[in-house]
């Protein structure tokens, strides 16, 4: 396969033009991003035909939901037929790490329809928490997840554009996994390096969209605050299983287990921990918080030298089992700074202008309802009516949300 690859170079001329034009006209509906840097680069990966797109749709996702409450035949004949063939580009762009200070390189995915149009919708999507440091979505061949993303909405005409996050793809970072900074600085610089790339390929990115599923559901809500306060126009935006406040989902997780707790829940904490130690510099942080005996497991699990069944089945499925007791509890002070940064790190207390809509499952061993429409809550209380929630049903797991979202985001969207 013929890879092209070029670097994108801009003098200082047309960077201030283009700031002066902005503070000009920042009223134009045209969706304005941060000034180009030079160190963006692009390499076409592949084209998903249509045969390929609909295999997604139909056999990827059947296995998909195997193991899911609901199946392939809940959603049968809902998801869009594939109209356009999609070619697919890894970009690798600069970034900086808010929290330490200091640059970094990243990677992300630009997938375009091939349709022959020069304008298209653009959808940014933050993907939700992933096995491998190379289950991202500038390698699409190893994420169903973002496969689906590209045979649902780029297939019918959006551009998709993917951030990997920091530690992901090409970075060579530990996990970023929930840091708000940096998750944030990742998806913002993605946009800023996605219209570049699409301008040299002589495709314009018309009307901003957001979507995000668990993890990145934060990530979403979190990055929709950033563009807002930068006064970057979205057109509209929704998550799907997303969890917007990290300080109530992992005290619940840890200090209130339930029976039907998802499996992974203990992987997800531990990773916390550990990220929260490197990205925050809290050093003992993890030390403190994990039980030795789970500590080994733990830490090759957060450097992606573990798979987490191999971590399940060396510790435990139980959260409260791999922590130290008294490293539990929001009120202990011996975490007090832990928590605090948790609730930083929410992702909705904040006078949303964008209309928003929440998708979860009431059968989700992951988030709870109550979790899951809190932020509708909130927002809906300082009158934010454009913020909703929608139930994905009441067999509606984690995976089986994520599908109903793809439906129903695409058709809410498509009414823009």
């Amino acid at each position: 396969m013929k890879i092209q690859h070029r670097n994108l170079r801009f003098s200082i001329l047309p960077v201030v033009l283009a700031s002066v034009f902005f503070l000009f006209f920042a009223c134009r509906k045209e969706n304005p991003v941060p000034d180009p840097v030079p160190g963006v680069t692009y390499e076409y990966i592949k084209t998903y035909d249509l045969p390929k797109l609909n295999n997604i749709l139909n056999a990827e996702l059947e296995r998909y939901l195997a193991a899911s409450t609901m199946h392939f035949s809940d959603f049968q004949g809902q998801l869009a037929v594939p109209e356009y063939p999609v070619k697919l580009y890894r970009v690798v762009y600069p970034s900086v790490i808010p929290e330490r200070n200091r640059p970094t390189m990243a990677s992300g995915l630009v997938a375009i329809p091939d349709n022959g149009s020069d304008s298209m919708p653009v959808i940014s999507y933050q993907h939700g928490t992933i096995a491998s440091r190379y289950y991202c979505p500038s390698i699409p061949d190893s994420s169903m997840e973002i496969r689906l993303m590209i045979a649902q909405f780029a297939s019918q005409g959006y551009i998709v554009i993917a951030p990997d996050y920091f530690g992901s793809g090409i970075s060579t970072e530990p996990n970023a996994y929930f840091i708000k900074g940096s998750n944030d600085q990742a998806c913002m610089d993605m946009l800023s390096a996605s219209k570049q790339v699409c301008k040299e390929l002589k495709v314009k990115q018309g009307s901003l969209f957001l979507h995000g599923f668990s993890q990145g559901g934060h990530s979403s809500m979190s990055f929709l605050r950033e563009l807002e306060s930068r006064n970057i126009p979205v057109k509209a935006a929704a998550t799907a299983a997303g969890c917007a406040d990290i300080f109530a989902t992992y005290n619940r997780w840890i200090n209130n287990p339930q029976p039907d707790d998802a499996t992974f829940l203990p992987g997800s904490v531990s990773n916390l921990i550990f990220a929260m130690e490197y990205y925050y510099q809290m050093p003992g942080l993890s030390a403190s918080a994990i039980l030795p005996k789970y500590y080994q497991a733990s830490t090759e699990l957060y450097q992606w030298k573990m798979d987490w069944t191999t971590f399940l089945t060396t510790t435990s499925t139980k959260v409260s089992d791999i922590l130290q007791p008294g490293f539990m509890g929001a009120a202990n002070p011996v975490n007090k700074h832990f928590w605090q940064i948790l609730d930083q790190n929410e992702a909705y207390r904040w006078h949303c202008q964008t209309p928003l809509t929440l998708y979860y499952g009431e059968a989700d061993p992951v988030l709870s309802v109550f979790l899951a429409t809190l932020a509708v809550d909130y927002q809906n209380q300082i009158g934010c009516s454009a913020t909703v929630s929608e139930t994905a049903g009441p067999l509606a797991d984690h995976g089986a949300t994520y599908v109903y979202s793809l439906i129903h985001a695409k058709s809410w969207f498509d009414g823009f």
